[in-house]
């Protein structure tokens, strides 16, 4: 379809000459779908505001700052031309050497000179041993899984027929697949979203070949191994202070087919699967849990509360204002996302840029004070004191500007920036908790982030097979996502999961990513007999 023929389709003569002649060439069914498109176009034509709404839920928003969204009336000064910016020395990019954790660092001492010695270039000083040492680093490709073969010499006696074969070395190990093996498949899978079958085209195509099966035949016992662990981060994430939520729609093949087992469990009137995110904050450690089925977030957050302790105060829920987040099995003080609020006003920019430039500015200076609270290091109290002495004059302000919109009937109810400001005073008391309670977020983008995991999966791998593979992929996804937020290497701590299975199983809560017992360098594998 040209330009010329998309245009004739925005007037009503366009769609009905355009329905006209597919009518005759197509079947029944198939017309009253495009029948139903062209119709659907037709009232977004007339609605730009949800268009935007539209392109934004499908293709994600080019930026949000404020400066693109509502440009100032001035454009911004242009810098004098003899300034030019420093150019950065080489080596010395965004990754620092020490970011490289799991390289194998080895110490190099120096071949002629020590400590103590007289200084070789001038013979009168005395060297000494410098604090930070010079780092170098050397990083070579190879396969994901690598793989070592042995060839045995074997020897068969011509007279008895005997045959000797030469005893495999140490290095041989007693099963074919190290350990590491699964965990790099766990990391690859669920920590970065390469499906199964890329995996094994890439392992073909490098000369170490690992099927589909095999990589799952080697995840189900790690997966074993972990969930004890698993269980000890929900019961932590259920008795945390704050619990941010968030879900996103996921694919599972075998619900949505007639007949299956798992297909049979969902309740009667539910279509939907969804891949739910609670990020909640234990001791000072960030935890994250991903639940995929048919359940919405408020009823995984139900499943998790009720390992609550009985007497602790109920948790703040942070959470976007969908009715599906809410849990009213358990008492929960709710919290209101501003970036939500936020958003609904970048919506309606485009057509109201001067009022939504007012909003958008008085919320940063609320984020702002935010910043400062966490550069300074407030505690949960004196951050609260410090929003009420700060913020609450701005929040005040805006709540008064916004409900004058309407009451004096200067910005229509039904437009776009009427029903962004109708969301924000419907929901004023959750979306300023932060004012009244210690420790409440100011947003809910924490979550959103770590779902980008789960959209991740569904973008690569499309969907699920099974309900068991979810419930796999959840338990590897929570385990990642809470090393990063940690900032604790996944491979390394998966790996130790794998080595010592037996000691994770007796005492999961030792095992929690950041205080796990340190990994002993693992001593060669026993070799196979002759």
């Amino acid at each position: 379809m040209n330009a010329d023929e998309l245009a004739a389709l925005r007037s009503e003569a366009g769609r009905a000459a355009f329905l006209a002649r597919v009518n005759p060439a197509v079947a029944p069914e198939d017309y009253r779908v495009i029948a139903a498109l062209v119709e659907a176009m037709a009232r977004l034509e007339k609605a730009p505001a949800q268009l935007r709404k539209l392109q934004h839920l499908l293709f994600g928003p080019k930026t949000e700052r404020t400066e693109q969204v509502c440009p100032p009336a001035e454009p911004p000064p242009v810098p004098p031309a003899g300034r030019q910016r420093r150019k950065r020395r080489k080596g010395h990019g965004r990754t620092r050497a020490e970011d490289f954790t799991g390289a194998d660092w080895k110490h190099i001492g120096h071949q002629h000179l020590r400590s103590g010695q007289r200084c070789p270039a001038c013979r009168q000083g005395t060297l000494r041993q410098q604090r930070a040492p010079a780092r170098l680093l050397r990083i070579e490709g190879s396969p994901p899984v690598t793989a070592q073969g042995f060839t045995l010499e074997r020897l068969r006696c011509d007279t008895c027929g005997m045959v000797f074969t030469a005893p495999a070395p140490r290095e041989a190990g007693e099963e074919k697949y190290a350990p590491s093996v699964a965990v790099t498949v766990a990391v690859l899978r669920y920590g970065t979203g390469v499906p199964h079958h890329r995996l094994a085209r890439l392992q073909r195509d490098l000369g170490v070949p690992l099927p589909e099966s095999t990589q799952w035949e080697l995840l189900e016992p790690l997966a074993a191994a972990a969930r004890p662990v698993l269980a000890e981060l929900i019961l932590l994430a259920a008795n945390a202070a704050v619990i941010h939520q968030d879900d996103t729609t996921m694919r599972i093949l075998d619900l949505r087919r007639p007949g299956s087992p798992a297909a049979a469990e969902i309740e009667p009137g539910r279509k939907g699967t969804f891949t739910t995110n609670l990020l909640a904050e234990s001791g000072g450690h960030s935890v994250a849990l991903f639940f995929t089925g048919w359940r919405h977030a408020g009823e995984n957050l139900a499943d998790v509360l009720r390992h609550r302790a009985a007497d602790l105060a109920p948790p703040i829920q942070m959470c976007d204002a969908l009715a599906a987040n809410r849990d009213h099995n358990h008492p929960t003080v709710l919290a209101g996302c501003l970036a939500h609020a936020r958003r609904e006003h970048v919506t309606a920019a485009p057509s109201f840029p001067e009022e939504c430039r007012y909003v958008l500015d008085a919320l940063g200076e609320v984020y702002r004070f935010d910043a400062e609270a966490k550069e300074q290091g407030l505690s949960p109290e004196q951050r609260l004191v410090h929003h009420q002495t700060h913020s609450q004059p701005v929040m005040a302000r805006l709540e008064a500007w916004l409900r004058e919109q309407i009451d004096q009937k200067q910005t229509e109810p039904n437009s776009s920036l009427g029903q962004a400001i109708g969301y924000m005073l419907k929901h004023w008391k959750p979306l300023t908790l932060f004012l009244r309670h210690p420790g409440a977020p100011l947003d809910n983008n924490r979550s959103e982030q770590c779902l980008k995991m789960a959209i991740l999966h569904r973008k690569n791998s499309l969907s699920y097979k099974t309900l068991g593979g979810a419930r796999t992929g959840d338990l590897f996804m929570s385990l990642i996502h809470t090393c990063r937020l940690n900032r604790i290497n996944p491979f390394a701590y998966l790996l130790a999961i794998a080595a010592r299975s037996d000691e994770v199983k007796l005492q999961p809560a030792a095992w929690l990513p950041w205080n796990y017992p340190p990994a002993p360098a693992l001593a060669p594998p026993l070799a196979r007999s002759a």
